[in-house]
């Protein structure tokens, strides 16, 4: 089946529900295409502190709905498939977006497909995901109840997650492969400050063991090689963008991530980016809602003519 749109944004996490609402509210002929559920990598957040406009904070899970549902009443219209290929037309013509059973012909288009968390690529990870192996605190955290886990990482996400951890779980250790943390100071600050959280600087996993669940994790730090009990390894080492199925329809850097200028436009004319897979991205929340709006306003005037830009 195929489809005309005018304006087609891929992904539903918070870049593409904001662009969403955005596109909605001027009324452009939009559709979003998301592959799962809306909300992206919210939905595995237990709480956020850092979004403006809720001083108390909000769980990942309820924003995410949040979004989708004032973009939903603005006028958004949603779809479920994964973007299969991107066939990228000269300016002024369709772009082609082919998915498992559909193809849509869009004259512009939002790459807002977020990313996935980055795997450590070790020895027995995948052997024992959804074993012990998580990359999802508030999803698995009740099978490590008062039981040792461990935290890979050190930025915002893994901090956060291990101060859920230090809630469920009888210690936690945050294994950081530096000599400091990335994340904000207080995070920090409250990790450190955490009678059942300890930290490890400047060690590495070098395996994860168990039988039919994780039991240990072989570590490398300054002392030499040892293993460590754990009932749970959560791993927090990055996102990886959600890219590969672009090919080389737009520019990318090295690492995946969509080249965009000011404006967020890509490579291609009337292609744009927002969020965690766009080039020098912060990839919080709030930027995310930015990135979104801020693609939508000018895949608007895209639409409109160059007099317009």
């Amino acid at each position: 089946m195929t489809r005309e749109i005018d304006l087609l944004i891929i992904g539903g996490g918070a870049a593409g529900l904001s662009a969403g609402l955005y596109a909605a509210r001027s009324r452009v002929d939009a559709l979003l295409l998301e592959r799962m559920g809306s909300g992206g990598q919210l939905v595995n957040v237990d709480r956020v502190e850092n979004y403006p406009g809720f001083p108390e904070g909000i769980a990942g899970y309820e924003l995410g709905p949040l979004l989708a549902q004032q973009a939903m009443d603005a006028g958004l219209v949603f779809a479920y498939g994964e973007a299969q290929a991107l066939i990228a037309a000269s300016e002024g013509g369709r772009h082609t977006i082919r998915t498992d059973d559909e193809t849509y012909l869009a004259r512009a288009v939002i790459l807002a497909g977020g990313s996935t968390l980055a795997r450590l690529g070790v020895p027995g990870e995948e052997e024992f995901e959804g074993r012990g192996v998580s990359y999802c605190a508030t999803c698995d955290g009740e099978f490590c109840r008062d039981q040792p886990v461990v935290v890979v990482g050190g930025g915002d996400s893994a901090l956060d997650e291990a101060l859920y951890l230090a809630e469920i779980a009888s210690a936690v250790t945050i294994i950081v492969r530096r000599d400091a943390f990335r994340a904000a100071r207080v995070a920090q600050e409250r990790i450190l400050a955490h009678p059942k959280c300890r930290v490890l600087y400047n060690a590495t996993v070098a395996a994860i063991r168990g039988d039919e669940q994780v039991r240990g994790v072989d570590l490398v730090t300054p002392e030499g090689q040892r293993m460590q009990e754990t009932a749970g390894a959560f791993i927090y080492v990055g996102l990886a963008p959600n890219t590969a199925w672009l090919g080389d329809a737009v520019a990318c850097d090295p690492a995946g991530h969509v080249v965009a200028d000011v404006r967020l436009e890509t490579s291609v004319a009337g292609v744009f980016a927002a969020g965690d897979l766009r080039q020098h991205s912060a990839r919080q929340v709030a930027s995310s809602v930015g990135d979104g709006a801020t693609a939508a306003i000018w895949a608007e005037r895209y639409l409109r003519g160059p007099h317009s830009r």
